[in-house]
């Protein structure tokens, strides 16, 4: 019984120290406790800036007024400032946070911050942890969240509702179940077409025709959900009859990755991902990119040469919006991930389905269309964005990086 008395006599001290981080600091603060004989129950540390702010919550079996005085005596040894606060309740370590919400700007105001955390707190969901993400190319926060509802309705909500206020401020924000599922990812594939690279590759090719207009109208109405895909396909490959064979490999050569793509396959490789593109393009024009991206799968549309020549038809069966979702589940299968651990990144109406099919399905300066569907929508013309979304941090980004001598910021 006398064990039993000694247990529930303990007393919960929190003990919280601010100032500038510095090393020593958290071994003199468990010297200090050391000496009274304390159990931890828990610890959260975080440097802001080079200011630390260190939380230690221990359980204290006898005379916490001198383990208040010893700590302050010993903390100020090392230029530290310590707050005690003795009693309270032992809460139990709280639930994990149900959803990760990150938001990224440029800038993130205040203001607009505020708005969202409102939004939040309108449906209910409390923040329980904030940390930054990225300085750049965009200011990136996120956010841990827990919301009182988990059903496939209550997300739906919760993603809506911020997605409506943060188009409203300029931002963007993905919302995300939290927990394993968040860090599984191992698959992810890309658009090629003003996703992965700039521009439409059709167009460049019906330049050489002299016919760019005429196809870029066709290509914004089809990515606009408003003619079928293989049709307009069709329509626009059919100007390019007669054009050299050598046209691909001049388009090929001129093409232009997306600022941030070098960056976020480099990452996702380091990670463990596998790579691919499903693209409505075509497979010759993008081969060399591919190649010099190591990418593991490519799917994409074949144009048919005949004598040198273009003849303004493609070989075989078309890579339309329902055979982009085809082709993103049989390289899943081919690499053993299950779909909830896919993620896919596109731009256009025909990547519609493929999203859908994703576990995560990445907007990328899209369509209205395909921004309704997906999980995360991107405003912002860089791609490495996407790691952020995956929790990624640009710190850890910069410092593998530096490991192998690649760290250089471009001047915005």
């Amino acid at each position: 019984m006398e064990g039993d008395f000694s247990v529930a006599s303990d007393t919960t001290v929190l003990v919280t120290v601010t100032g500038p981080d510095r090393p020593g600091v958290t071994s003199v603060l468990l010297a200090a406790l050391s000496r009274h004989d304390v159990s931890l129950l828990d610890v959260e540390q975080v440097v802001i800036r080079g200011r630390l702010t260190l939380g230690v919550l221990v359980s204290c079996p006898r005379d916490p007024e001198a383990l208040q005085e010893s700590v302050e005596d010993a903390m100020a040894t090392v230029g530290m400032h310590a707050d005690v606060a003795v009693g309270g309740d032992r809460a139990a370590r709280p639930a994990p946070s149900t959803h990760a919400v990150v938001v990224l700007g440029s800038p993130v105001t205040a203001r607009s911050f505020s708005k969202l955390a409102r939004e939040l707190a309108r449906q209910g969901a409390n923040i329980d942890s904030i940390r930054g993400v990225a300085d750049y190319p965009v200011t990136g926060l996120e956010l841990m969240v827990t919301a009182p509802a988990t059903t496939a309705e209550a997300d739906a909500a919760l993603r809506t509702g911020l997605a409506e206020t943060a188009a409203e401020l300029d931002l963007d924000v993905a919302v995300e179940r939290a927990g394993l599922a968040r860090r599984a990812k191992r698959l992810i594939v890309f658009d090629v077409d003003s996703t992965l690279v700039q521009g439409e590759v059709i167009e460049m090719l019906a330049a050489r025709a002299g016919k760019e207009d005429e196809v870029r109208a066709v290509t914004e109405a089809a990515m606009r959900g408003e003619i079928d895909f293989t049709e307009s396909l069709h329509q626009r490959v059919a100007v390019l009859a007669g054009l050299d064979e050598s046209v691909i490999d001049e388009v090929g050569a001129s093409i232009a990755l997306t600022p941030g793509a070098r960056t976020t396959i480099r990452t996702l490789r380091r990670l463990g991902f596998h790579c691919g593109v499903v693209s409505g393009g075509f497979r010759q024009v993008i081969a060399g990119l591919a190649e010099e991206l190591e990418l593991d799968f490519v799917e994409a549309n074949t144009l048919e040469v005949v004598d040198g020549k273009l003849t303004g038809r493609v070989i075989g069966d078309v890579v339309d919006r329902a055979a982009k979702a085809v082709a993103l589940r049989k390289f899943a299968a081919q690499a053993g991930v299950p779909m909830e651990q896919t993620v896919a990144v596109g731009d256009g109406a025909n990547d519609i389905d493929m999203l859908n099919a994703a576990g995560l399905g990445v907007a990328f300066n899209a369509k209205p269309a395909l921004r309704e569907v997906a999980d995360a929508a991107l405003s912002h013309p860089f791609l490495d964005a996407v790691l952020f979304i995956l929790g990624v941090t640009r710190e850890e980004v910069e410092a593998a990086d530096a490991a192998d001598g690649l760290v250089r910021r471009v001047r915005l």
